[in-house]
């Protein structure tokens, strides 16, 4: 028995570090032709380009990987944890490929994309209230582990440190590498916040001066999927507000426009969160002489079709 539970274990770990190598160095492009300004660079980061189709492919693999090594995760348990969609897509892709089953409390408004990406990898759904947005989806996988503690492993996006540290360790290093340690303003949303969080911390442990401005809806009722409205919703325990330098609010309907300019213009059809994201750059491109401003496109259009038809 012990023999066999070794051999799992190592079985988990050769997947694991074979599919280390599809998750994350994600390519930096320059945008160009929806904006420019002499002294002024804007660069994107486009992280539908790894396993997962998403950004999310990174702390849903690290959380993962260190549960496993943690025992906290084997083939004896099955992952749970609460999703708007992106992350609950790469714990799929990544439980597919381990074997592990995967449990995803998610929103009922959730996009259909998502709902059919999340059923064709064999995760089992549990919707909840779209009223209560992703904090109900949390409260609800918080009781299912209540009342069974012994089948889930619990991997919590929004307190677990393995997120941020996901983007610590990978996405604020290749930003560092892939500017030439020239970047001056790190430009992101605010959701689970690992993105955010992570890639600053990284950033200022580099340099101090670079200025990290933290982005979130005008609003509570916004259309920024995977977005939080911090005033209004419940903070992730992850989240460190006293990291951002400067805090901007972006407006829905602003980041549609700019969907269909970013397709036309740059040949790139993003999200509306990517959307939101350049907007934030673009208004810390205006104010500045000069300077090298890196944000994040989380995902591409693909899953958001809904939004597509209103915005085409």
């Amino acid at each position: 028995m012990t023999h066999s539970i070794d051999s799992q274990y190592l079985n988990l770990q050769s997947n694991l570090n074979k599919i280390s190598s599809l998750v994350g160095n994600t390519p930096l492009y320059q945008i160009s032709n929806v904006f420019r300004k002499t002294g002024v660079e804007i660069f994107v980061k486009l992280e539908w380009q790894q396993l997962g189709g998403s950004i999310k492919s990174r702390p849903a693999f690290n959380i993962i990987k260190n549960a496993i090594i943690e025992v906290k995760l084997n083939h004896q348990k099955e992952l749970l944890d609460a999703t708007s969609g992106n992350t609950g897509i790469a714990y799929a892709s990544i439980g597919a490929a381990l074997g592990i089953p995967v449990n995803l409390c998610l929103p009922e408004n959730a996009s259909k994309e998502r709902i059919k990406i999340l059923r064709a990898l064999g995760a089992n759904i549990i919707f909840t209230s779209k009223f209560e947005s992703t904090d109900g989806a949390q409260s609800r996988a918080r009781e299912l582990v209540e009342e069974n503690p012994d089948k889930f492993f619990y991997a919590d996006q929004y307190a677990n440190d393995h997120n941020w540290k996901a983007h610590f360790n990978t996405t604020g290093v290749e930003i560092l590498g892939q500017t030439n340690g020239k970047i001056t303003h790190f430009v992101a949303g605010l959701g689970t916040t690992g993105t955010f969080t992570g890639t600053g911390r990284r950033l200022k442990k580099n340099n101090q001066n670079i200025e990290l401005v933290a982005l979130q809806p005008d609003n509570p009722m916004h259309g920024l999927e995977g977005w939080k409205h911090l005033e209004t919703a419940k903070v992730p325990k992850i989240y460190d507000g006293n990291l951002a330098d400067r805090n901007l609010k972006i407006d829905t309907l602003e980041a549609y426009d700019l969907v269909k300019m970013v397709a036309q213009k740059e040949g790139l059809l993003i999200s509306p969160s990517a959307a939101a994201n350049l907007l934030g750059a673009i208004k810390i491109a205006k104010e500045i002489e000069e300077g090298v401003i890196v944000t994040i496109f989380a995902d591409n259009a693909e899953k958001y079709s809904d939004v597509m038809n209103h915005i085409f």
